[in-house]
């Protein structure tokens, strides 16, 4: 068991102007939380040291802009969108800027994830919209290459209309199959399962794992997103709930294709299937269970980001809390 002490310590966050967690008491950002055994198992603990950043805006200049906001922020990893990410049309592209922003993410060694368009629906009954969505999610794969990343994250997608799952998940091999036998670039492409609403094809582990079995293509990874996952139903207030969850995606796909992780909380109950992302610490997933990600052996190199409003706080609290548990040791207690 973890002693008392070591309980407190993950659940610690240096000082601050935060607010907290309204759905139980003691649970707070700025002070320890003291809740019994904050969802901790004893097991052993293999140190992990995941990049930490986050999605940062583009808007006005790769460089100026943001690898600006990545310096101010601390990152050691970003998102962006290479287009705007609600039009079908692909953003002008200055090659030169592409290369200065390659050469200056190498020189900060800040590893770069593109988000593609929300537009892209890969399970729409509308041919049309699967090839508008694979034509533009071929064009995000190779602007991601120019710009030197290291993967695109695409979200599962929709099959709009209920009776329509089983087809739309059978679709998915030829359309995706293609779509990399074609674009052949070296940028992994990663299925981030959704919160669950509007008859969505990913969003619980069982439906994730579902999606991938359909795909069958093992150059595909997936991005798990805390909040997706929290309102799809998954256990996720807790650091155990988070590390079970983890655990069964990484034993069903296996562990290597999970190639990032979006950490946030979330506004909602658990089960709302809605998107609405908060602050860590100060909404209904809570303080306690992101040590859960730092203590899971599966995601020991998988990069993390925050895609929230107080981004630069969130990082700084991930930061802390990877520090912390890397200084917990396990050690038994008197029966």
């Amino acid at each position: 068991m973890l002693a008392v002490e070591q309980l407190a310590l993950l659940a610690m966050h240096p000082p601050g102007p935060r607010g907290h967690n309204p759905t139980r008491e003691g649970c707070r950002r700025d002070g320890p939380l003291m809740s019994g055994n904050a969802g901790i198992v004893s097991m052993p603990v293999e140190r992990s040291r995941p990049a930490i950043g986050s999605h940062v805006a583009v808007g006005g200049g790769l460089v100026r802009v943001g690898l600006r906001e990545a310096e101010e922020v601390e990152a050691e990893v970003i998102q962006i969108f290479a287009s705007n990410p609600r039009a079908w049309r692909p953003s002008r592209v200055d090659p030169r800027l592409d290369v200065l922003f390659r050469e200056r993410c190498a020189e900060l060694s800040v590893p770069v994830f593109v988000h593609a368009s929300h537009l892209i629906n890969l399970g729409s009954p509308s041919a049309q919209t699967r090839e508008s969505s694979i034509t533009l999610l071929a064009h995000t794969l190779r602007r991601a290459a120019d710009l030197g990343a290291r993967g695109v994250v695409v979200h599962a997608g929709t099959s709009v209309s209920r009776g329509r799952r089983e087809v739309a998940l059978g679709a998915l091999h030829d359309l995706v199959g293609r779509l990399l036998d074609e674009v052949r670039e070296q940028v992994q492409l990663l299925i981030e399962p959704t919160a669950g609403g509007g008859e969505a094809l990913a969003s619980t582990v069982d439906s994730t794992i579902e999606y991938l079995a359909a795909l069958d293509d093992e150059r595909v990874g997936v991005c798990l997103d805390t909040c997706h996952l929290h309102a799809a139903g998954e256990p996720m207030t807790t650091a155990t709930g988070v590390q079970h969850t983890v655990g069964r995606v990484a034993a069903s796909i296996g562990a290597e294709r999970v190639g990032l992780i979006h950490v946030n909380d979330s506004r909602d109950a658990s089960g709302s299937r809605r998107d609405r992302h908060e602050s860590l610490g100060n909404g209904q997933i809570g303080v306690e269970a992101f040590a859960g990600l730092f203590l899971s052996p599966e995601l020991a190199s998988v990069p993390m980001l925050v895609e929230t409003p107080s981004h630069r706080e969130d990082v700084a609290f991930l930061k802390s809390q990877r520090s912390l548990v890397s200084r917990v040791t396990i050690t038994p207690t008197s029966q």
